[in-house]
């Protein structure tokens, strides 16, 4: 019976050296990008984005916690504008601060989430004109810890938040062109 015990422990530090060593391999940093045309003017686009009271209108996460506390402080939009917030499960707790703020074409945010894991990352939105449309990139950056190596082995970060981004992105784009809609 010891035998088969130790047999076992000995298989399991195996698989946790092998799984450790592989994750210690895997890349420092992740970057998700996503991109959509908008049609419509850049500031248009950029107030949807520099300003957190209108972020309810497209963030993908606004409406995942109906209960979703939310606390907005720090100048009304643009640089030291915070939001913060805390939900369920699925959309945890953190905060966000705009870092720097080029209208009508960049938001440099700080991002901190703090449940249900700790991580700090970079997320910029550059708005770029299009004849008469905008393109919109959405890029968030970080760090991987081992942890997030570890989970890296089994799903993306792009995997996890892209389709978040598209999806935000989409409703950015409602948004947008339905408020040139009702001006018209």
């Amino acid at each position: 019976m010891l035998t088969v015990l130790l047999y076992i422990v000995v298989i399991l530090l195996a698989v946790a050296v092998v799984v450790l060593t592989f994750a210690s391999t895997q890349p420092n940093a992740f970057s998700v990008k996503r991109s959509a045309e908008i049609k419509a003017p850049a500031d248009t686009v950029f107030a949807l984005i520099n300003d957190f009271r209108q972020w309810p209108k497209w963030s993908p996460w606004e409406k995942l916690d109906p209960h979703l506390k939310r606390t907005l402080s720090g100048t009304e939009a643009g640089r030291g504008s915070v939001y913060e917030w805390e939900g369920d499960k699925k959309v945890g707790a953190g905060r966000m601060e705009i870092l720097d703020s080029v209208p009508p074409s960049r938001v440099d945010i700080r991002l901190s989430f703090l449940k249900p894991f700790k991580a700090e990352n970079r997320t910029v939105f550059t708005i770029t004109p299009v004849g008469g449309a905008s393109q919109v990139l959405w890029e968030m950056t970080g760090t991987n810890n081992l942890m997030f190596k570890i989970m890296g082995m089994f799903m993306s970060m792009d995997k996890m938040v892209g389709g978040d981004f598209e999806k935000g992105l989409a409703a950015m784009k409602a948004e947008a062109e339905r408020g040139l809609l009702t001006e018209s």
